[in-house]
């Protein structure tokens, strides 16, 4: 404990000198820029007497600054605010003809219009260089957002007794990973939750959940939030009684989705009574939202609180220098890493130019910044319950790789973000338990087009005996943060290949959600049997089916309702593969029952395909641009975690599985009743089932 204090007040030293350096320097530069700002005296002087001047003068007017400067506002806090803001500049330049006053040589002058000028422009130099210099401070950073949210917790109503609880995501983080990277000792907040090689005594228990067919944040956070992700059967599809294609992270998509899902589960959501949603695809039912893609798409309003946590968060300028230094630093480090990569021409590897460094650096910098600042600011006013979202992981995996070390870079800065909550909540109004968890993992593996020359669309060209270009084009990933910055700067949210309404006369629509593939006909406005599509396309399904890099396809059957379809012929009806897993045997327990869920759904595609998985190293074949991927069945993207404090119920009981996101919504759902928080499920208000 005494060594940690000497280092805090070392390091406050050493930005202090920093910012006295500065100082000094800022006032020789005016000097010799500014007529009427001198630093020697009339007779000449040396340049080590200027530079004595200078240090004396910039270290006195910072001194009168720290010590006066606050004497001086309690004096004036009766003065008008328009009248106390233009008195600060002469009030600021009275204190630096004072300072050069103070001089024994009396080498310094200025004149008064000058004086003001020059103390301005030292202010403003001061105060950044200081806010620079603590951006990796997380001490001055927590003090900082306990100064942000005291005004609103002494003006808010006093908090219960109860527990609230706060559920922070870490998108993509499977299990395995976790595990790993607390092996390493990169997260060594969770591992002492844990009880790793700590000698104490755990907090936390782990426990490992499996997603469904649709291993992605908008089926898995529809689910957890409200309760339901009913008819969700991949991260963009096709509908044919609307004619468009739902992408998840479409805003208007999500709000859509948003609005099925209560209307299924009848309910608002699992953040329904004095909840924060932050960050996320969806808002739960919260009342305080921010940064939350469902409601992006609405028209500007009061209500529309989208990017009401971006202005909440750098209207302090400390946190836009932090934020924005970390900013450029992380995009720096994306264009080191990948030049490295291409160098030592790593494989898999994927394009990561154009824009992506500043999406990365959006998502691992100021959603992280962002959205962990709402989530303490949330804990300080003394909410019942909070779920907030970090990307930063999902997006670094997809195209560095779910175990690379860029990746673990990513898990080493969120367990600091972790620490930072945790510390937050000793100083919250009632106590808090925190709750980690995933909403799936991600596996590896190369690109569909990098091994094979040609994308899924490709292969359902030649199928159908359509022309097939001779250089594949690239999928656009489908990550989530991309549109995060979309939302955020409110520009429209589209994808290349993803019309809104594609003409009834046009080919076969062919989307991918990672290494799960959907073929739509959109001139058939029902969904088409195998029976059917024989008959139209005759080789279409062969094609697909003997294809090396696909594990298996579903289709509808007019003879046995449907059924699953693998090389060399095998066509198991789906209610025997219990008994014959035939072609999702490599795919482990659960995929026969996570397809048989899917298959139920009104608006699953003609033919669903999901790609070739090699169980001993865990590889899949993503039929997007990303060499970690998830959204179908195959390796760690179907394994996440649920992290739970002891002082909950356990999530299930021995020998039992946690199966399927409705499944986890049910479990926090029962922990806040515990608790005595929020009562769900609750009804669903008629505006929330319009909205």
């Amino acid at each position: 404990m005494r060594g940690v204090r000497w280092r805090r007040v070392a390091s406050q030293v050493g930005r202090s000198v920093a910012v006295w350096a500065v100082s000094t320097v800022t006032m020789l530069v005016l000097a010799g820029i500014l007529p009427d700002f001198r630093l020697r005296s009339e007779n000449g002087d040396s340049a080590t007497d200027i530079a004595v001047t200078a240090a004396f003068g910039a270290g006195a007017f910072g001194l009168l600054s720290a010590l006066v400067w606050p004497l001086l506002v309690r004096l004036l806090l009766l003065v008008p605010a328009l009248v106390l803001g233009l008195l600060v500049f002469f009030l600021n330049g009275a204190l630096l003809l004072l300072a050069l006053h103070l001089n024994p040589a009396e080498r310094g002058a200025a004149a008064p219009e000058t004086a003001v000028v020059v103390a301005a422009v030292m202010s403003a130099v001061a105060s950044a260089t200081g806010a620079a210099l603590t951006v990796r401070d997380d001490d001055a950073y927590r003090r900082r957002l306990y100064r942000l949210s005291d005004r609103r917790r002494r003006s808010g109503p006093p908090s219960p007794a109860a527990p609230g609880t706060v559920f922070v995501q870490l998108d993509g983080v499977g299990h395995d990973i976790l595990l790993d990277a607390v092996g390493k000792g990169l997260m060594p907040t969770v591992a002492r939750w844990l009880d790793i090689g700590d000698g104490g005594r755990p907090t936390h228990r782990l426990t490992p959940w499996r997603t469904d067919w649709s291993s992605q944040t908008g089926a898995s956070q529809l689910g957890i939030l409200h309760g339901s992700n009913h008819d969700v059967p991949a991260f963009r599809w096709y509908e044919k009684d609307t004619r468009e294609v739902v992408v998840c992270n479409r805003p208007t998509s999500a709000a859509d989705l948003q609005r099925r899902a209560v209307e299924h589960a009848g309910h608002g959501g699992l953040l329904t009574v004095d909840g924060a949603s932050r960050g996320n695809l969806f808002s739960g039912g919260a009342e305080q939202q921010a940064l939350v893609l469902s409601i992006a798409a609405r028209r500007r309003s009061r209500e529309n609180r989208s990017r009401a946590g971006y202005f909440a968060y750098f209207c302090d300028p400390a946190n836009a220098v932090r934020t924005a230094l970390s900013f450029v630093a992380e995009v720096g480090r994306e264009i080191g890493q990948s030049t490295r990569a291409s160098l030592r021409k790593q494989r898999p590897r994927v394009s990561r130019g154009g824009l992506y460094p500043l999406v990365r650096a959006f998502a691992t910098v100021v959603e992280r910044d962002v959205v962990v600042a709402a989530v303490t600011g949330d804990m300080l006013v003394g909410r019942t319950a909070v779920f907030a979202d970090l990307v930063a992981y999902d997006e670094v995996a997809h195209h560095s790789g779910p175990a690379s070390r860029d990746a673990q870079k990513v898990l080493e800065r969120l367990d600091r973000s972790l620490a930072l909550i945790e510390s937050v909540a000793e100083h919250a109004p009632r106590p808090y338990r925190l709750v980690v968890l995933s909403d799936h993992g991600q596996s590896p593996g190369e690109t569909f087009r990098s091994r094979y020359g040609l994308t899924l669309g490709d292969l359902v060209r030649a199928g159908c005996g359509m022309p097939v270009p001779r250089k594949a084009e690239r999928t656009r990933s489908g990550a989530e943060a991309r549109a995060a910055v979309r939302a955020a700067l409110r520009f429209p949210v589209a994808e290349t290949g993803e019309q809104h309404r594609p003409a009834r006369d046009s080919e076969p629509i062919v989307l991918a959600s990672g290494n799960l593939g959907l073929v739509s006909f959109p001139d058939v406005s029902h969904r088409m049997s195998k029976e059917e599509i024989d008959a139209r396309h005759p080789a279409l399904l062969p094609t697909l089916a003997n294809h090396p890099g696909i594990g298996f396809l579903l289709v509808r059957s007019e003879k046995h309702g449907g059924v699953v379809l693998g090389a060399y012929g095998a066509e198991i009806p789906l209610a025997d593969l219990d008994d014959n897993p035939g072609p999702l045997a490599p795919f482990g327990p659960g995929a026969a029952d996570a397809i048989r869920r899917t298959h139920s759904f009104p608006h699953t595609a003609d033919i669903m395909v999901n790609s070739f998985h090699d169980p001993a190293d865990g590889e899949v074949l993503a039929f997007e641009e990303q060499i970690g991927s998830h959204g179908g069945l195959g390796g760690a993207q179907g394994r996440p975690f649920l992290l739970s404090p002891l002082g909950v119920s356990a999530p299930v009981g021995e020998g039992e599985e946690l199966v399927g996101a409705e499944h986890v919504h049910r479990v926090l759902r029962r922990w806040l009743r515990e608790s005595n928080g929020p009562q769900v499920p609750l009804e669903a208000t008629e505006e929330e089932r319009a909205a």
